[in-house]
């Protein structure tokens, strides 16, 4: 399965973290869930003409695609409210005008009642056009109301024919909307145009796009977003950056919303006690015209501006987001009072402002805290903590050198037994 996932709008699923030292209103939580309401889902099928293509592990199109909907039926979560609604899958003619307006609700957006829900996907025949666009406008206005988490599942098998209705201007009309909707999407057995468009629409709305040619894949790819439905909606909390280390806000695990004015850098604070791990995320949107070629950069300082480590990405073209995150581990301590380690948070990026565009205000940075405990064992490279020194390097070139003399004894030892035979 190849899964290309795009952050947007208002993006990263980061886990995270609150504020100490800011004076934030009472009650208020870094990452606390909100919406009380049930979590809501719409998957939104293609049922063009184009379905009966026979090309998924031997079935056509719509059949993998009714495979793995009885499937996910029967996996959905209890709490979550699914409904199906189809495109292209009642007019089989030729006017386009009406070709356009084939959008219907299959099984309306509520508590799910399996059987009926199955029966109804049953009755499903690849007919007509593609009205990607005029789909998920409706699609939306399925989710309409309560302030549960809600996303759109988008599966099909061709582009958009109803232009000018831009698919992706209209993922773009609903995150402008501030509903806090997500459109993944996911294209069969899909052309270079197809992948383009379903990655645009995914990305405006902060989706993923999902490229599927087996029926497994599908089954697994749809699951996996309707149990991501589930999850507690996030509210971040406002957090103000300082210009320089020694004045920066301390937060604690949770989830931060600030803004950054190009060329600026922005500084927090994080305390890191013996035996815990920082875990360090963060995205900067361009919510403006932007010239290409731009980058992310978070570091790990100390209070005296020593790197520790740090985390980068860069970019050129479409510029929604762009994310990088770090890991910094901290050694455990024999003194159970040792004090923990201011660690500050450097944020700065390198989007620069297109001609005749604002720069004020700065551009909205999104930030996940997450301190936790450190692994026991050394996993990976961040458990070394390369980022604090170089002596996993020393020790490496000794291993070589004593490799060597070894080698070289053996070398010389057989040369001697080869003589003396």
């Amino acid at each position: 399965m190849i899964i290309r996932t795009r952050l947007a709008t208002g993006v990263c699923a980061l886990l995270a973290a609150l504020t100490a030292g800011l004076a934030f209103p009472a009650g208020a939580a870094a990452g606390e869930p909100t919406g009380q309401d049930a979590p809501k889902v719409d998957l939104v099928l293609d049922v063009s003409g184009s379905m009966r293509a026979r090309d998924i592990d031997g079935q056509s199109r719509m059949a993998a695609a009714k495979q793995a909907f009885n499937e996910v039926l029967d996996a959905t979560p209890e709490e979550v409210e699914l409904g199906i609604r189809t495109l292209g899958a009642d007019y089989p003619g030729d006017d386009r005008k009406t070709g356009c307006k084939d959008t219907a609700q299959l099984y309306p957006v509520g508590p799910l009642d399996r059987t009926e829900a199955k029966t109804a996907v049953a009755t499903l025949t690849p007919t007509g056009w593609t009205p990607i666009g005029p789909a998920l406008l409706k699609a939306a206005g399925d989710l309409d109301g309560g302030d549960g988490s809600k996303r759109i599942v988008l599966i099909s098998d061709g582009e958009d024919t109803c232009a000018p209705l831009d698919p992706c201007e209209v993922a773009r009309e609903i995150a402008a909307k501030g509903i806090g909707l997500t459109i993944d999407t996911l294209g069969l057995v899909p052309t270079a145009k197809l992948s383009r468009q379903l990655s645009c629409i995914a990305e405006a709305t902060g989706g993923t796009y999902t490229s599927v040619e087996h029926q497994d894949e599908l089954t697994d790819r749809v699951n996996q977003l309707v149990d991501r439905a589930a999850d507690p909606v996030v509210t971040p909390v406002p957090a103000e950056g300082a210009d320089r280390c020694a004045g920066a806000p301390t937060l604690k695990s949770g989830l931060y919303t600030d803004r950054e004015e190009f060329g600026q850098q922005r500084f927090y604070r994080v305390d890191v006690r013996p035996g815990q791990e920082l875990r360090a995320s963060v995205s900067v949107a361009a919510d403006r015209a932007v010239n290409p070629g731009y980058g992310v950069l978070v570091r790990a300082v100390t209070s005296k501006g020593r790197e520790i480590v740090r985390g980068e990405a860069a970019g050129n073209g479409r510029t929604d987001v762009i994310s990088t995150g770090l890991r910094y581990p901290k050694a455990e301590s024999d003194d159970e009072d040792a004090p923990a380690e201011a660690v500050c948070l450097a944020v700065s990026h390198s989007f620069s402002a297109a001609a005749g565009v604002k720069a004020a205000p700065g551009l909205p940075l999104e930030l996940t805290v997450d301190v936790v405990d450190a692994p026991s064992e050394a996993g990976d490279v961040a458990s070394f903590g390369l980022g604090r020194g170089w002596w996993l390097v020393g020790v490496l070139i000794l291993t070589g050198f004593l490799a060597g003399l070894v080698w070289g004894w053996l070398s010389r030892w057989r040369v001697a037994v080869w003589r003396t035979n």
